[in-house]
Parts: C-alpha cells; sequence; structure tokens
C-alpha cells in the first residue's frame, strides 16, 4: 500500500482531523504504518481512543480502496495533499485544513485571488438578481468566485461568473461523483469546466447534514473574503461569515429589506461589524484590490484608457441620458458615443431605449 491510498482510507473516517492525522505520521513514521499497529499500541498514543481506533480498523477492512481509485482515473479527479505545493495557499493558513482534497477541473495561482459568496437557499428575486449581479461584476474585474453550489444564492453566484466567462469554483458538501442538489448537475459540468469543484469528501459520498458546516469553513478558507447576499437567522451562510472571521477572513453583507425573513441574518451581521456593500467598488477599496482590473471574452487583461474609465464611472444602476454624460466629461458628443460603444462592446455596459446608458 502506497501512502496516498493509505490517506484515502484514513480521510473517510470522521472524527480524526488534520492535526491527528500530522501527528500519528510524525509519530509512527508513515500513514501505512498506522494500520499495522496493534490496538492497544495505537490507543496509547496521544489523541487517540479505543473509538478512533476501531474506526480505524474498520475502515481499513471496509473502505473500498480499488473502487475508489478507479473512479479518481475514470473521473480524471486530482488529489492535493496539504504536504504539496499546488494545495491552495489560502487554505494552508486556516486552522485544521483537510489534509487531502479531491479536485475536478484546474485550480490556477490566480484563484488565490477569491472571494466567496453566500446566501439564502429561498432568496428573494432582489437576491438572486443582486448576488448574480455581483459576481458577474467581480469575475469580469479577474476575480475568482467561490461558493457552495445550493439552492439560490449560490447557484447565482457560480452563474453570475460564467456569464462574466471567469472563472469560479464550487465546495461540496458530499462527494464529487454524488452532486447535490440533482438539478445543479449540469451547472457543475459548466463549473468544471470554467474552474474547480472542491470536496474533502470520498467521491460518492453523500450530502449529509453534518457535512455542510465542515464545507462551509473551506468556501471562506479558500476566500480573500465572504460576501453575504440575504440570509435568514439561521442560514448556513452566518456559519461561513463565522468561519471567514475565525480565518482573518472580511465579511461583507449586502443590505436586504427591513421586513424580509431572509435579511435579518445579513442585518445582524452588519450590527455586529461586518462591512455593509452595496456596489462592487464597496468591496474592491475595502481589498485594496484594482478596480480597474477587467478581462475581455478571451480572458486576456486589459485597463480602460483615461477617458473609457472616466465615463464608466460616471454610470451606476440608474440609466444617465447620452447628453448627461457630454456635460459631465466636457467631451464632443462623437467622442463620447464612440467611447461608450466600446464599454458596450466590452460587456461593461448597457444602452436602453432613450440613448439611456446603466452599467451592466
Amino acid at each position: 500500500m502506497e501512502e496516498i491510498e493509505a490517506l484515502l482510507i484514513l480521510n473517510s473516517i470522521e472524527g480524526l482531523g488534520t492535526e491527528r492525522l500530522k501527528y500519528l505520521k510524525e509519530k509512527l513514521g508513515s500513514f501505512v504504518k498506522i494500520f499495522s499497529q496493534p490496538e492497544e499500541s495505537l490507543s496509547k498514543i496521544e489523541g487517540m481512543n479505543k473509538n478512533l481506533v476501531g474506526k480505524i480498523k474498520r475502515a481499513y477492512k471496509d473502505f473500498d480502496l480499488k473502487r475508489e481509485i478507479e473512479l479518481i482515473r475514470e473521473n480524471r479527479i486530482t488529489l492535493l495533499t496539504l504536504e504539496e505545493k499546488n494545495y491552495p495557499e489560502n487554505l494552508k493558513e486556516i486552522y485544521d485544513p483537510p489534509y487531502i482534497l479531491y479536485l475536478k477541473g484546474d485550480y490556477k495561482d490566480s484563484d488565490a485571488n477569491a472571494l466567496a459568496m453566500v446566501g439564502s437557499r429561498l432568496a428573494s428575486y432582489y437576491g438572486l438578481s443582486l448576488a448574480e449581479k455581483f459576481s458577474y461584476l467581480l469575475a469580469l474585474r479577474g476575480l475568482t468566485i467561490v461558493s457552495g453550489l445550493a439552492r439560490g444564492i449560490d447557484t447565482q453566484a457560480h452563474r453570475g461568473a460564467l456569464k462574466a466567462k471567469g472563472r469560479t469554483i464550487a465546495v461540496l458538501g458530499s462527494g464529487l461523483l454524488n452532486i447535490y442538489p440533482q438539478e445543479n448537475k449540469k451547472l457543475s459540468e459548466e463549473i468544471f469546466q470554467n474552474g474547480a469543484l472542491f470536496s474533502e469528501f470520498p467521491l460518492e459520498y453523500p450530502p449529509l447534514r453534518q457535512n455542510f458546516p465542515r464545507r462551509n469553513r473551506l468556501i471562506s478558507g479558500l476566500s480573500k473574503g465572504v460576501i453575504v447576499v440575504e440570509a435568514g437567522e439561521r442560514s448556513g451562510a452566518l456559519i461561513t461569515a463565522d468561519f471567514a472571521l475565525e480565518q482573518g477572513r472580511e465579511v461583507f453583507a449586502v443590505p436586504g429589506k427591513v421586513d424580509s425573513p431572509t435579511s435579518r441574518g445579513t442585518h445582524t451581521l452588519i450590527k455586529e461589524g461586518a462591512k455593509l456593500v452595496s456596489s462592487v467598488e464597496d468591496i474592491l477599496e475595502e481589498l485594496k484590490l484594482d478596480m480597474d482590473y477587467l478581462k475581455e471574452d478571451n480572458n486576456k487583461p486589459f485597463s480602460l484608457d483615461e477617458r473609457e474609465g472616466e465615463i464608466y464611472t460616471l454610470l451606476s444602476d440608474e440609466p444617465k441620458y447620452i447628453d448627461e454624460i457630454k456635460m459631465e466629461t466636457n467631451l464632443q458628443m462623437s467622442e463620447v458615443a464612440n467611447i461608450l460603444l466600446k464599454l458596450e462592446l466590452k460587456g461593461l455596459i448597457k444602452q436602453l431605449p432613450g440613448k439611456m446608458f446603466v452599467k451592466k
């Protein structure tokens, strides 16, 4: 048996944890040697007990290692261990990161520049549209969007990033071959083509309730900050926000309607010190990120020139008439029209009837 095979078996055991695995390897010299130890000897190692030792012995006997390895090969799954250079740097910073991660797709160095977006599964139209809009604009600026593939806000966060032809990462609370919810199976394939799917669970592991807090710590751990868009008082998004604070990440909250149940959690976060955000610029300024860093359809970065940036800054969600833009810039009408066309072709603004323009 090889080390990675031993680690796959050990990873299937609930309750071992990364710190204990590190200690066992340090004490015994390898993961493989754990399985050859008598139960009495294992039980005497600091941090171990008869219950955990029993789990290890049963996993060695019951875990279908051959099938797991076959599925890994058939489905082009990559295994990342904590000791490897290509393990996400952001995750290495958190307490008790997974010793091993299952990855489907590609994780790039640029994905370290990521923001998580989470929220209610039962979100309102307001919340869903804001989640898609924010993730679209952030992905357009070259940021990777991380979320949990759940219904509601998570789904729209992934979709917004994909619409911008940007990168997005889904972190699952189940195995990578047991997509949950089922209706997001097609979305997971799109994410695979344009980003990555992560899980710390064996490939066919079910989406058990206790898995999701563990998943949430990875969502925040992979990111520079967490944006909460609509969350009830008991929303799992609040758990992600708590993990973010523990991990030293920034927490942002989008305000909602005062009488909406799905706004209570976000409003509580704001009262407790989360940064209130009404635009992506609020987020970028807080994180000291370059607001002019954008992406073309071919994913090559470009910067707006001075006049394009000036006009883009003048626009907002509220429609603005072309004559107003001309007056505010002191440019010729032909030049204003030309710049607006360029911004529209870059997918940054939208023209409405009557020569009115808004940020997209």
